[in-house]
């Protein structure tokens, strides 16, 4: 399997579950994948593959200085992997923070745009939800 492929997979599984998240977020199965973190899962077991090859291809790889990390970016198999590695972590955020919405039991169209923000910019939803969180918390324990 191609590199060009294996990406088109690994965003094949990503993407419903983010469906799940945003609009399903307390159906049975959405449940299940949240709570055995079953796509993460799958995903670092193709990234551990691809960190491999690209760790066998070239080497370990360093990450001291920006020119080092560009020239990373060269590499296919290592690009592959630096994919799914975002993938996995932010959709291991966006399952946290629906897990975190079950108690706080914010409306689900506040906590939309955190996930899409999630998928879209990793960090930025994750600090838009800690935002909503921390005034939540603080109206709770007003």
């Amino acid at each position: 399997m191609t590199p060009a492929e294996v990406f088109k997979i690994v965003g094949a599984l990503a993407l419903p579950m983010w469906v799940l998240l945003v609009f399903l977020p307390k159906w049975n199965v959405t449940r299940f994948l949240i709570d055995y973190k079953i796509i993460p899962i799958v995903l670092s077991v193709i990234y551990a593959i691809y960190i491999t090859k690209a760790l066998i291809a070239g080497g370990m790889m360093d990450f001291g200085s920006l020119e080092s990390v560009m020239q990373l970016f060269t590499v296919e198999n290592a690009v592959v992997a630096g994919w799914i590695h975002y993938l996995a972590f932010d959709l291991l955020v966006g399952m946290w923070i629906v897990n975190q919405n079950r108690s706080l039991q914010i409306h689900p169209a506040i906590i939309a745009p955190c996930l899409l923000g999630t998928f879209m910019f990793g960090p930025v939803g994750f600090l838009i939800f800690m935002m909503i969180r921390s005034v939540k918390l603080k109206k709770t324990n007003s």
